[in-house]
């Protein structure tokens, strides 16, 4: 008779290839999935009775800012365990908390704190502290240009790095990719990036084609110049041979709503010839740093967090500025530092984008917010419990693959988001007819209903009765070769 650690039995098995969903049994030893199927003759140490709730691999979030909650202890990401979320890739939008140790860092690196937080003058030695000091889930790291560009400029971001600085920026990439990091972000939107032209950009990236890795790129503009961002994002992959991945995708700000019709048939013609991916969080609001100079009175905004006015998070701007007498771009330079979510996109777009073939799911959760986006703790079941089960926009089988086999083949996670003998035990166990988020705008710290539990490697990591485990089973995955897309 065959004993296993852990034993699943009839459960509704999703593999998270997208093929149909069917029931089963699925055995695991130590860290891996030991066997799949009808395993009526085996025992485990520890036995569950599924009764057909669904059994899915763990959620990868494709987009997120964890790079210092990873290091923080299971309290930091009890909003990714308790969503299903068993591999999280940081280091995104050009904000990497490795390889450059910042004395002042600006926004929006500040979302990591401040000086005090940004330790690490290599990506070697972040990986190191990962590596002693394991973290609760896995870790797929990339390298931000912002910082690399922050550092290398000596912090005087506005203007084109010179070849000495291009040149030292792509080193330390190149050093960071040969340690093991799976690309080079950008976040050209934000302003110590905006005036970094693309041939900047092309000179540091430079080291994807020596060392491979992704391109992933926040947008220079997700506006009304959003077709010009796409193909400059699209030019930078071409000229260094890199699959690309776009962030977070939208159409943003009133006048630009329905240009989704646009965007994605643009995208679907370049991915018949780049590897090419884009990630979408499931919501009509975005969230980042608070920036004076693009409040506008048709975007209402909601503040996060604000180092001076600390009372002010979970505000509406508005409000606030009704309150101080001033208009709304002078209470928004009263509040900085400040974090804040804006309400600029149409449901329509986020609909479209969710449901294209090409997309895969990230929260692009801030951790360390005083008043988040409620993406940080319900974005998976939202999907899921909304998405699908509320309004049909997916089934199940296309919903998990989004969140596990999709990312998995994009970032080139071989062993990962799929369920199959041999593949690490990363699993979620949920009710497909209760699961859903339960933090909202206003509320937006609730965990997830209908989550009964997470393991990562192998190890319970959380309890829909229990909340997290303590267990730190999380690993840091280095890149060992190129990814291959979906």
């Amino acid at each position: 008779m065959a004993r296993y650690d852990l034993l699943f039995r009839d459960a509704l098995i999703l593999d998270g290839t997208g093929a149909p969903r069917r029931r089963g049994d699925l055995a695991v030893n130590g860290a891996q999935i030991a066997a799949l199927g009808d395993l009526g003759g085996a025992s485990a140490a520890r036995e569950i009775a599924c009764a057909g709730h669904a059994l899915a691999p763990g959620f990868i979030d494709a987009h997120t800012h964890d790079d210092r909650a990873v290091l923080c202890g299971v309290s930091c990401l009890a909003c990714k365990l308790s969503q299903g979320v068993t591999t999280v890739v940081t280091g995104n939008c050009g904000i990497s908390l490795a390889p450059e140790r910042l004395k002042a860092p600006p926004a929006p690196l500040n979302l990591f704190g401040d000086a005090s937080c940004w330790v690490f003058d290599s990506f070697a030695a972040y990986a190191e502290a990962l590596e002693r000091a394991p973290p609760p889930l896995n870790v797929v790291p990339l390298i931000g240009h912002m910082s690399l560009r922050v550092a290398a400029l000596a912090g005087d971001t506005g203007r084109a790095a010179n070849e000495r600085e291009a040149a030292r920026m792509r080193d330390r990439l190149a050093e960071a990719l040969r340690a093991g990091a799976w690309g080079l972000s950008t976040g050209l939107y934000y302003p110590p990036s905006t005036a970094a032209p693309t041939a900047e950009v092309i000179a540091v990236a430079e080291a994807l084609r020596q060392e491979g890795g992704l391109y992933v790129t926040h947008l220079r503009d997700e506006g009304g110049e959003i077709i010009a961002a796409i193909e400059e994002s699209l030019g930078i992959g071409r000229a260094v041979g890199a699959g690309v991945v776009i962030s977070h995708h939208k159409c943003a700000l009133p006048e630009n709503f329905g240009r989704s019709r646009e965007t994605l048939p643009l995208l679907e013609r370049a991915a018949a010839q780049t590897r090419l991916a884009f990630d979408v969080y499931p919501y009509a609001a975005a969230s980042t740093v608070l920036l004076p100079a693009r409040v506008r009175a048709d975007v209402p905004v909601k503040v996060t967090f604000s180092a001076p006015h600390p009372e002010m998070a979970g505000r509406m701007l508005a409000d606030i500025a009704d309150d101080w007498g001033v208009s709304l771009a002078d209470a928004a330079a009263r509040l900085l530092p400040a974090g804040a979510i804006y309400f600029q996109m149409d449901e329509a777009d986020v609909r479209r984008i969710l449901a294209h073939p090409l997309s895969m799911i990230g929260s692009d959760g801030l951790p360390h917010d005083a008043f988040p986006h409620p993406r940080l703790w319900g974005t998976f079941p939202r999907v899921l419990g909304h998405y699908v089960r509320e309004i049909g926009l997916l089934d199940l089988e296309t919903a998990i693959h989004k969140m596990t086999g999709r990312p998995a083949a994009v970032f080139g996670l071989s062993d990962r988001g799929v369920l199959r003998p041999g593949a690490h035990a990363d699993l979620v166990l949920f009710d497909p007819a209760t699961i859903a988020d339960r933090a909202d705008y206003d509320h937006p710290t609730e965990p997830a209903a209908g989550i009964i539990e997470t393991w990562i490697n192998g190890e319970s990591a959380y309890s829909g009765a229990r909340g997290v485990s303590g267990a730190a089973a999380g690993r840091l995955l280095r890149r060992q070769a190129l990814p291959r897309a979906a």
